[in-house]
């Protein structure tokens, strides 16, 4: 059915506004050298030049496997008709983001009743648009831009095959396939990034119990296998590359990003994950070691049970910053602090220090991008010290919180719907998967929620008929 003219012209200005949007990012705060990026890069180039997926270690290059090949091979395709521009990435990146955009205006219509699905789709395609949230990373070289898509595109998906109905509709077959596309898509968003599959456990948690009983097993086992199999279409060249060439198995990427020879700080990590969960913590401990000193008095108080559990981490860190490299015996030392710390409050490291990691993730003013400070306390201080720098930082903090409340809103006029069980599911167990397991509350990790976030945020501006709700949809 075609478009009236005045939607398809709220449409394209919607588009324009995103476009505009996106290249002011892309012009004026581009953060070409941020993080990642310059690794990226450079795999990106070595694949496409030298036909090594490596970057040089003591001289030579070398094959790794860092990271996984689904971003550096967009790199790699626009390098190839660009050069190695990162302007050029970001230029694609726009586009990609723009049919987030539309992705996410589909994902509202799929979650709106049928009267209202135009209406519910053109706001969320505008609150999408004017995002500055996942607007901002199309200025920058890193995997977020195109996971978002891949992951708002397997949402789609999810959501037109009626995730969380009680049965399918006869002819199990032709109403099994789309499982194994669902897969598919989820293996190519795991090879951006390997936590992507979230997806997937988030469609089975639900299916779990919508099919829990004995006549509808063999659904679920269908549906399951399915999205195993496509799961793995994608994954299996990129496993057998890491057999033929680091002879090791290996599907996504390993758990720590060390390079031969490094010790692998699963104990510092351990330590930290009994009180670090906020950003700032990260810059100034986690991210230095072995490369920066680290100061005992930029950790904070809550680090330490006791002063003489503070002398003891002081005494590593001096070791430590000797030498800026931290060897296994500091490490043990490290775990042991943190098996200690644990034993006597385990809450405190296994539900206080996730929840803080769940708030830091989702309340931020996401200025990680921006030349901006992000902070605002003490306010008092913040305001005389660079007044344009806090009021720029609030209006983010309160423009995040007001899409966080619109989406509770919409959520709370659709909880009933198909669809509804898993997209909460999804929002959920993302969260609790990166502040549980991840050490490091980059407020990024949940941007690939956020056409989530907008699709149920424009769900509050659905209109009531006649002074009442409309009936539910149950097709």
């Amino acid at each position: 059915m075609a478009l009236p003219r005045k939607m398809r012209l709220n449409i394209a200005l919607a588009v324009c506004a995103g476009l505009g949007l996106r290249l002011a990012f892309v012009l004026f705060f581009p953060a070409t050298n941020s993080g990642d990026a310059p690794f990226y890069i450079d795999l990106a180039w070595n694949w496409l030049k030298n036909r090594v997926y490596g970057f040089p270690i003591d001289g030579q290059l070398t094959p790794v496997d860092m990271r996984t090949p689904g971003y550096p091979a967009l790199l790699a395709g626009v390098f190839a008709i660009a050069g190695k521009s990162p302007l050029a990435v970001m230029l694609a990146q726009t586009v990609i983001d723009l049919a987030t955009c539309l992705l996410t205006a589909l994902i509202a219509s799929r979650l709106a009743r049928p009267e209202s699905r135009r209406r519910v789709a053109l706001i969320a395609l505008w609150l999408a648009a004017l995002c500055p949230f996942t607007a901002n990373y199309t200025a920058v070289v890193l995997t977020e831009t195109l996971v978002t898509f891949l992951t708002a595109l397997t949402l789609l998906l999810l959501l037109e095959t009626e995730v969380g109905q009680p049965s399918w509709p006869p002819g199990l077959f032709r109403a099994s396939r789309p499982w194994l596309l669902v897969g598919i898509l989820a293996g190519f968003g795991a090879l951006v990034r390997p936590e992507t599959p979230l997806l997937l456990g988030a469609a089975g948690l639900v299916l779990l119990a919508k099919w829990r009983r004995p006549q509808n097993w063999r659904n679920l086992l269908q549906a399951g296998l399915l999205m195993a199999v496509g799961l793995a279409i994608p994954l299996a060249p990129w496993a057998a590359r890491n057999w033929r060439t680091l002879h090791e198995v290996q599907f996504l990427a390993p758990r720590y990003s060390q390079l031969p020879g490094e010790v692998v700080p699963r104990g510092f990590t351990a330590w930290t994950n009994t009180w670090l969960w906020r950003m700032k913590d990260v810059y100034l401990v986690t991210w230095n070691l072995n490369s920066t000193a680290i100061s005992i008095d930029d950790i904070p108080s809550t680090a330490f049970d006791s002063p003489s559990e503070r002398s003891q981490v002081a005494a590593l860190l001096d070791e430590h910053n000797d030498t800026l490299t931290e060897t296994d015996q500091m490490d043990a030392k490290f775990g042991e602090i943190a098996r200690e710390r644990t034993a006597r409050d385990p809450l405190r490291t296994y539900i206080k220090v996730p929840a803080l990691r769940s708030l830091a993730l989702w309340f931020t003013p996401r200025t990680e991008l921006l030349p901006l400070s992000g902070h605002l306390w003490p306010i008092f201080q913040e305001w005389d010290q660079d007044t344009l720098d806090f009021l720029m930082t609030l209006a983010l903090t309160a423009l995040g919180a007001l899409y966080l409340l619109l989406a509770c809103v919409g959520a709370a006029k659709s909880w009933r719907r198909p669809g509804f069980a898993f997209v909460l599911t999804f929002l959920v167990l993302r969260t609790a998967f990166f502040a549980e397991f991840v050490e490091t509350p980059e407020p990024r990790y949940v941007l690939e929620c956020f056409p989530v976030v907008i699709a149920l945020a424009a769900l509050a501006f659905e209109r009531r008929i006649n002074g009442r709700r409309p009936v539910q949809d149950e097709s």
